[in-house]
């Protein structure tokens, strides 16, 4: 599928995004742990989160959708499902269920796409094995299909080498079903949903910020976690696009219920640097602080971004192409993780970027962006959506062409609806 845009027009529009995908993700998989009834308003509806949902009820969960709220019941105990478990084209799926399914009897299969099947996987397997897990993958343990033969796992004091949610999250769903307290610590806090979450369900998880580094402690569940309750907020996310929208046109966006978690809302301080305005109204704080956003665009200027980059990891696509036009070098370091998402993300942004006349430049962990006029091109999005939707918002300046759009339904259906508020785009789907 290509996707065609036309240049925008400057505009003050309200946009009220897709669900949090992250969120719905926990929603689904933790709900697996509860007692009772599990009742979910605003539940992203995306393909990633469906097979997530889909996933818990092959593993014997009752789950009943209404129009605006989705009831799930846990069965007793996890059921062994009579086939494969397919994750799409979600790591956080994948790697979550991993942490999961490793501690509950049973054997269990998971696989995704063909871009998840070529995405990392041995970060998970590695730890969740040397605590008494027994998983097996493709290519000597690293890629998925993962087979998993689930049993009671070892406590453990496991220190990452990265900062990473997905990491993060398997450890402690592994650690909730270990033999006594398990210590989980990380380099740098990175994303906290699942902290979040399950200490609001009852789970006793606790942590502390020392030195920079982010230490856990966790301890076994003695019982079923109290059922979720809540409404799913907004992805913070997916409303950065039209915040960078906002900020290259000059124009004034209002995100509407966004998760305003500190480890969610980096990327808009970094457009803050650059120059644009940006507003943050606090309306409520129960699993998450939730409220709107507002941005308006004005000339932008050049930043270097290297710090607190597992906050902004997935926002930096649609950074560079506000570094795109703002006046200056910027430069992002310290994001190696970027070449193992989808896409290399890294090569996919300067090698696009260049076709739009910006002068762009690969480093190792990064890249260096000279802000400049942009041009009409044809994009390979590399079947990214983070790619593709970034390049979109580029081509309201200038234009553009992105082939392998499709990829945006995945993750972000909601996505045209919203764009045609700013810009007039075609999609051409014979090609």
């Amino acid at each position: 599928m290509i996707l065609e845009v036309k240049v925008g027009k400057k505009f003050n529009e309200e946009f009220r995004v897709d669900a949090d995908k992250s969120i719905s993700h926990r929603c689904a998989i933790f709900s697996l742990l509860t007692k009772g009834e599990n009742k979910i308003k605003n539940y992203l509806k995306a393909e990633d989160t469906l097979n997530s949902l889909e996933i818990a009820k092959r593993l014997g969960a009752e789950v009943v959708e209404n129009k605006d709220e989705i009831i799930i019941k846990a069965p007793d105990k996890l059921k062994e499902p009579d086939d494969v478990l397919n994750c799409g084209n979600s790591g956080t799926t994948i790697r979550i269920y991993m942490g999961l399914l490793a501690s509950n009897e049973g054997f269990y299969v998971l696989t995704g796409d063909e871009y998840l099947r070529r995405r990392p996987m041995q970060r998970v397997i590695k730890p969740l094995n040397e605590i008494g897990a027994k998983i097996d993958a493709r290519e000597n343990g690293k890629l998925a299909p993962i087979a998993i033969r689930g049993n009671k796992l070892k406590s453990f004091n496991y220190k990452s080498p990265i900062a990473s949610a997905q990491v993060k999250s398997s450890l402690i769903l592994a650690a909730l079903h270990a033999d006594k307290t398990s210590f989980y610590e990380e380099p740098f806090l990175s994303r906290d949903h699942t902290e979040r979450m399950l200490k609001g369900m009852g789970a006793k998880i606790n942590f502390i910020i020392e030195n920079g580094r982010c230490k856990i402690e966790i301890e076994p569940l003695k019982e079923k976690l109290n059922p979720l309750i809540m409404e799913v907020p907004n992805d913070p996310s997916s409303a950065f696009f039209f915040a960078v929208a906002a900020a290259i046109t000059k124009s004034k966006a209002i995100l509407q219920n966004v998760t305003l978690n500190p480890t969610r809302i980096e990327s808009f301080k970094q457009l803050e640097k650059m120059g644009a305005k940006v507003e943050y109204i606090l309306k409520e704080d129960k699993y998450e602080p939730i409220g709107d956003i507002i941005v308006s665009g004005d000339k932008l200027k050049a930043i270097t971004v290297e710090n607190n980059i597992p906050w902004l990891i997935d926002e930096l696509p649609a950074l560079a192409m506000a570094m795109a036009v703002a006046e200056g070098k910027s430069v992002v370091r310290n994001a190696k993780e970027l070449r193992v998402k989808e896409s290399d993300r890294i090569k996919a942004v300067v090698e696009n970027l260049k076709k739009c006349g910006i002068e762009a430049k690969e480093l190792e962990d990064g890249y260096e962006i000279i802000g400049g006029k942009v041009k009409k091109a044809f994009i390979d999005s590399y079947g990214d959506h983070r790619i593709a939707m970034s390049f979109a918002l580029l081509g309201l300046l200038s234009g553009m062409k992105i082939d392998k759009a499709e990829s945006i339904y995945t993750s972000f259906p909601g996505f045209f609806e919203l764009f045609k508020k700013i810009a007039e785009y075609r999609i051409d789907n014979e090609n």
